[in-house]
């Protein structure tokens, strides 16, 4: 099987149940949580490098096949082809796991600078992504259907890169570094 189709070519890609441009809003929208991927493959090698960031490379690893779930649906033209993957139950998880990686934590009240250790460092490019990606899917939503719950999906994701970005550098005792100018944002956990 060769890898080029030359299908391509004229500028167009095909998605679930048709073609369109390249530079659709919704080529954007999947195309940037492919990116997100790519980097979250990076924070997989870094955690997996070390055993007390096991649970980190294993969590990811199950991120990366459900951001292939997140942008199959966004691929979908129209619900009616096939049932969405990314569920509510999904977003739940996430939200499980934010609790989880704060309990470890200790509280910050103002904003932190990306950076520490080179895992961490690496979880907030994954966070700044998956902005992105939430940007580009919230213009699809202007113009056209998708599936609701990757929005929320990607949301809750990139709070889950904040929590684990944090917990790294905790685990590797390296503090956070606050913002200088930052006033004071966050409440304390109770």
């Amino acid at each position: 099987m060769k890898i080029y189709t030359r299908t391509g070519d004229a500028g167009q890609t095909g998605v679930i149940g048709g073609r369109v441009d390249k530079d659709d809003i919704r080529v954007e929208a999947y195309g940037t949580t492919d990116e997100l991927k790519g980097f979250v493959g990076q924070a997989i090698c870094l955690a997996g490098a070390e055993e007390r960031f096991a649970d980190m490379a294993a969590e990811l690893l199950e991120i990366q096949h459900e951001l292939f779930d997140c942008g199959s649906d966004l691929a979908l033209l129209r619900q009616d082809l096939r049932p969405y993957k990314v569920q509510a139950e999904m977003v739940e998880h996430l939200e499980q796991l934010i609790d989880k990686y704060d309990e470890e934590t200790p509280d910050i009240t103002k904003f932190i600078l990306p950076g520490g250790t080179l895992l961490a460092s690496t979880l907030h490019v994954c966070r700044t992504v998956c902005r992105r990606a939430e940007r580009r899917i919230v213009t699809l939503g202007r113009e056209q259907e998708y599936n609701r719950e990757v929005l929320k999906y990607i949301n809750r994701l990139s709070d889950l890169f904040f929590m684990m970005a944090r917990a790294a550098n905790h685990r590797a005792g390296v503090p956070d570094v606050e913002y200088v100018r930052s006033a004071e944002v966050f409440r304390r956990k109770r």
